[in-house]
């Protein structure tokens, strides 16, 4: 039998917004426009790379606040969206915030008192900017057991990871494989493209389809297309939502 709109979610998660993506994410959100999907979860850095935060740039937060007027949804996505070097680090911890990252699993190895401090800046900087976000991702999808601990403390209803998306409400822990592309390098960029699409067959007849794009991801036609062809695909047999919408929805069929 043939699945319909009421059957099947895709969530397209724009990662990593801030003044500093803001022309690719514009462009990201007109192009998922003009193939229907016109709801996303925008998953913002308050302080990104240290470059300038949120709340001192009301362009961009008015900008911010339009979208959500619009319907989309705001996550806090760690704070600075970076992991400085330590020199303790072995090589399981070099590989994965350095190679696998570039540096950027800010809430890795997080302790819950250091994730509780900067997961507060970041809520103030929302607050400062009239946002308020339900959910947070950590960066690259990399959230310690300890930092976790600070997140559901402070109240934070859900959060996702590559594979999962966890609602602290429910206590329900969903499998949900997210499509995400690498294009730091060409091999990975051709690496991408062939896992993706051997992905998105696979999950398609999941419950929830989950997107996960990054604005360098605007910069590489091929990846570009595949994305928007795969969404365009998906969205045939699918509602485009955000996580805060369909996790409602799950909540409901309980």
């Amino acid at each position: 039998m043939q699945k319909t709109h009421t059957d099947c979610a895709l969530v397209a998660s724009i990662h990593d917004v801030s003044p500093l993506t803001l022309r690719q994410t514009e462009q990201i959100l007109n192009d998922l426009k003009q193939i229907g999907c016109a709801t996303t979860s925008l998953l913002v850095i308050p302080d990104h790379h240290r470059r300038g935060r949120i709340s001192v740039d009301p362009a961009f937060a008015s900008w911010l606040r339009e979208r959500v007027g619009e319907g989309h949804e705001v996550v806090l996505h760690g704070y600075y969206h970076l992991r400085e070097r330590e020199s303790g680090d072995g090589l399981f911890k070099k590989m994965v915030t350095q190679s696998y990252t570039a540096g950027e699993g800010e809430f890795f190895d997080l302790s819950e008192s250091d994730a509780r401090e900067r997961l507060n800046l970041g809520l103030l900087e929302f607050k400062a900017c009239g946002l308020t976000a339900r959910g947070f991702v950590a960066p690259a999808w990399l959230l310690g057991s300890d930092a976790e601990l600070a997140v559901r403390g402070l109240g934070f209803q859900y959060t996702t990871r590559i594979a999962t998306v966890s609602d602290f409400m429910s206590g329900d822990v969903h499998s949900a494989r997210s499509l995400v592309w690498s294009v730091r390098a060409p091999w990975r960029r051709v690496c991408s493209l062939a896992w993706n699409r051997l992905l998105a067959f696979s999950l398609r007849n999941a419950p929830l389809l989950r997107v996960g794009i990054h604005p360098p991801d605007w910069d590489h036609p091929a990846i570009q297309n595949q994305i928007l062809n795969l969404t365009a695909t998906a969205l045939a047999v699918r509602r485009a939502m955000t996580y805060e919408q369909w996790l409602a929805i799950m909540r409901g069929q309980k």
